[in-house]
């Protein structure tokens, strides 16, 4: 089994290019806000437990099936031991079942960030991001209160490539990520 993780910024491109990895590879994608969108919509806010313990219990789920992997997107804060520690669990979920995990880190500007804040896909698939104006700010103080690009060299993961998709279209990274992986 496999686990590609993508990390990035808002709006970077983690979503449209697990979409395009799933196509040319077969594996299947959770995207985080599968797991956020539906909080937001029950609690009307952003609650970190829930989502964590959702996606622990869809991890655990999945590695009992016969899928071959797992595209599994992540907003990480490089400078929150929380964020690392939370995205160090679930992918021990599949490390435990001896599975290969893959890192991508997908880097943009923030003004091509803001751009791909309101694209039709993103709209579509992400309830919460709909009121683009709101959305736009919440990047911003993302961007403003997090580190969410890594530092040159501190990525130590043994399958690790950071791509700047600033000028790629995401079927152009999906297909960078499955000849580096070989997947």
């Amino acid at each position: 089994m496999k686990l590609i993780v993508i990390l990035g910024a808002g709006a970077v491109g983690k979503m449209t290019v697990g979409q395009e990895l799933t196509k040319i590879t077969g594996l299947r994608l959770f995207h985080n806000h599968m797991s956020l969108e539906i909080v937001f919509q029950v609690f009307g806010t952003k609650t970190r437990g829930i989502p964590h313990r959702l996606r622990q219990l869809f991890f655990e789920e999945f590695v009992k099936t016969d899928f071959e992997g797992l595209i599994f997107t992540y907003l990480l804060a490089f400078d929150s031991k929380e964020d690392l520690a939370a995205l160090d669990n679930l992918v021990d979920i599949f490390r435990r079942e001896d599975a290969e995990v893959f890192y991508v880190e997908l880097v943009a500007p923030q003004e091509v960030r803001l751009q791909r804040n309101a694209t039709e896909n993103r709209l579509l698939n992400k309830a919460s991001k709909r009121d683009v104006g709101a959305s736009n700010a919440r990047l911003k103080k993302e961007d403003s209160d997090y580190r969410t690009i890594s530092d040159d060299g501190e990525i130590v993961f043994e399958n690790y490539i950071k791509i700047d998709n600033t000028y790629l279209e995401p079927s152009e990274v999906a297909a960078i990520i499955k000849v580096t992986f070989l997947l």
